[in-house]
């Protein structure tokens, strides 16, 4: 289903009924598709929607460079028009720093995490951000650094548009530890203790930011260990959700 949302087409799917509504949103350069296993899993008991973020699957991009608020915004109009005032919203990575956003300005029922950044990740630098870096700094040089980016940056930058490039640097860097303080839903917070993206380490500060939360951690799973052990999170949600 498509509905125009913000200036922008927004893709997504609204199945499955009951007493509580789950709004699932996928990570960066992801779709529907990465969230469904789920939602199959929990819509005998629940309203199940998950929606196609702007700039991804089917949905447009944004029509200006959007930031993590202007998501959140996005998908507090949507819910609106669907006629959802209390979610229980389940994010992976960028749609779980959409999430946290969300969770901190509007009413959300309940809260689960999978590897969400809530803050720029201190790396040790690869040889590739050093070329980066030196680029910037030598005249004329920089001209070639977003030819350099384009081909030896990240996987996620180098697959993603001109436009959404923007938005992806502008989410990386920002940090949202003030916002996070502020959530005082239930929070499930479930993540691969091999998370190569956003280490265990900050799945622990989330715990220790959010009054009303846990961290269940996967060993040896990764940035996607939510699907990794898919029967395993299921069962979890259910008991969290109150589905059993």
């Amino acid at each position: 289903m498509i509905k125009k949302i913000c200036n922008t087409q927004i893709n997504y799917i609204d199945y499955g009924e009951g007493k509580n509504t789950i709004v699932l949103l996928h990570g960066w350069g992801q779709n529907i598709e990465m969230m469904k296993p789920i939602g199959d899993k929990l819509q005998k008991k629940n309203r199940i929607i998950i929606v196609d973020l702007p700039g991804f699957g089917l949905s447009k991009e944004p029509s200006c460079i959007w930031s993590i608020y202007d998501y959140a915004f996005c998908i507090k109009k949507l819910l609106d028009e669907l006629n959802v005032d209390n979610p229980i919203l389940i994010g992976h990575s960028f749609g779980g720093k959409i999430s946290l956003i969300y969770a901190s300005k509007y009413k959300v029922k309940k809260l689960v995490l999978f590897g969400s950044p809530f803050k720029k990740q201190i790396k040790k630098l690869s040889i590739k951000t050093r070329i980066l870096k030196f680029l910037k700094k030598v005249p004329i040089l920089n001209k070639l650094e977003g030819f350099a980016k384009r081909h030896i940056g990240s996987r996620d930058y180098k697959e993603s548009s001109d436009f959404m490039r923007k938005v992806l640097v502008d989410h990386v860097n920002l940090d949202i530890t003030e916002e996070v303080k502020s959530i005082k839903c239930p929070t499930l917070i479930i993540w691969g203790t091999m998370d190569q993206e956003v280490s265990i380490e900050d799945a622990y500060e989330l715990e220790k930011l959010i009054s009303d939360s846990a961290v269940i951690p996967y060993e040896g799973c990764s940035h996607y260990a939510y699907i990794e052990r898919l029967s395993q999170t299921v069962n979890i949600l259910k008991n969290f959700i109150g589905d059993e």
